[in-house]
């Protein structure tokens, strides 16, 4: 066994821990879990903090398990949100924790013959047959109103209000961790720094009713550098399911990162040994410009969620906006791709009748699409040699037929380096 909390210490990766937990990961091979509620059908990439705990784990020589959350899902954790979350059905739910499961994969070894192999626990299974009055009686007797009220993740919400459901979320996820521990043998919960507050209510109840010790492990919460959210964009999360938030979108993200951010998150989301790491960051500091720890970073993720293929063709596909690349890598991109690349580009409309018997390339640009103001201006940009079709330079009596669609429905124009227009044809 590897020692793991000297690991997530120099990846940055630990806020709080309980004493006692290093010496009990040291003593013998430790099972720990993490909580990760279904509430979409897609894990983001603000959940691979945790995913990577585990991972670090289990290459550690420990067991890990994911407890997808079927029932605290049905209520919805108030740590740290503003207002409540929309209740899910158990369908929902059903349909969220398969998906999820198969992304989990490329993170975790589920051998079911290995010591360590990691497991997928739906806390729905321990939590239906209990009823109200039973749950209360046997469980929420042991922790009081008052220790529950000075959790941090509570305080905050009382400002606002907080209904009894969410209320009461931090004694299931409590109960969680006891049937673990019970059950399981789990002596550790991991999570995001904020779920301290649920995690040690676990530790509580085990303490009380189990009669045990168990502990709990957060990691910071990941921000950027200029304080904004992680995975977020102004399109939203950063999804690994590539119906979500496209490959070429995924491996975006993280080629774009700023210099203090990669050197953060390679550390965080890699599998790459600290001297591998410091090596990489001394090359990038000697040439910058050519962001080597972007590029590593983003190839090493994107092939590790979406595969090599998808990876190759977010390479091809990036190539495209910096002039480096050809029709027939044009052609090769899908249709998701191409947008994902193109998004927020201006496009015009054009009529499929129009190009069916071919069309002159200054009439579609003018009378028929409105790309150009004037026929006058894109008969100029024509004998500047500064107008291209699908990446491809024309002339002044180039003929757009149907073999110029991409996609069977795209033209793109580009006028100069940067100035990129789309023509849908319908």
């Amino acid at each position: 066994m590897n020692n793991f909390v000297e690991e997530l210490s120099w990846r940055g990766m630990i806020h709080d821990i309980m004493p006692g937990a290093e010496e009990q990961l040291k003593k013998e091979i430790t099972t720990a879990y993490v909580g990760i509620d279904p509430t979409a059908d897609s894990l983001h990439i603000g959940h691979l903090v945790s995913v990577m705990m585990l991972t670090h784990f289990q290459r550690c020589g420990h067991k890990p398990l994911v407890v997808l959350g079927g029932a605290t899902a049905m209520i919805g954790d108030p740590s740290f949100k503003t207002q409540e979350r929309k209740l899910l059905s158990i369908e929902e739910i059903s349909h969220n924790q398969t998906k999820i499961k198969e992304q989990l994969s490329k993170f975790l070894d589920f051998d079911s013959s290995s010591e360590i192999g990691a497991e997928i626990l739906n806390n729905y299974n321990w939590t239906k047959d209990w009823s109200f009055l039973d749950f209360i009686r046997d469980i929420g007797k042991h922790i009081t109103v008052n220790y529950m009220m000075s959790k941090d993740s509570v305080k905050k919400r009382l400002e606002t209000g907080i209904s009894f459901t969410e209320f009461s979320y931090q004694l299931l996820q409590g109960y969680d961790f006891k049937y673990l521990f019970d059950n399981y043998n789990c002596r550790l919960q991991m999570g995001g720094s904020d779920q301290w507050g649920n995690i040690t209510t676990g530790t509580e109840l085990i303490r009380r009713m189990s009669k045990g010790e168990a502990f709990a492990l957060t990691c910071p919460l990941i921000t950027k550098a200029d304080g904004g959210k992680f995975g977020k964009t102004e399109q939203g999360n950063i999804w690994l399911d590539s119906e979500k938030t496209s490959p070429y979108s995924f491996y975006q993200f993280w080629l774009n990162v700023s210099d203090d951010d990669a050197k953060k998150f390679i550390k965080i989301f890699t599998l790459f040994s600290k001297e591998e790491i410091d090596n990489l960051i001394i090359e990038h500091d000697l040439e910058p410009h050519q962001r080597l720890i972007q590029k590593t970073l983003a190839k090493d993720l994107t092939i590790r969620v979406h595969g090599e293929k998808e990876y190759n063709s977010a390479l091809e596909a990036s190539s495209i906006l910096f002039g480096k690349s050809t029709t027939e890598s044009l052609k090769n991109i899908d249709e998701r791709t191409f947008l994902s690349i193109f998004e927020g580009v201006p496009s015009f409309n054009c009529p499929m009748a129009s190009i069916e018997n071919g069309v002159n390339i200054v009439e579609l640009l003018t009378d028929i699409a409105g790309v150009f103001p004037s026929k006058g201006e894109v008969r100029r940009t024509l004998k500047e040699n500064a107008l291209s079709i699908n990446k491809e330079k024309v002339s002044e009596d180039y003929i757009i037929e149907n073999k110029d669609l991409l996609n069977d429905k795209y033209i793109l124009v580009q006028k100069g380096k940067k100035n990129y227009y789309i023509i849908i044809c319908q």
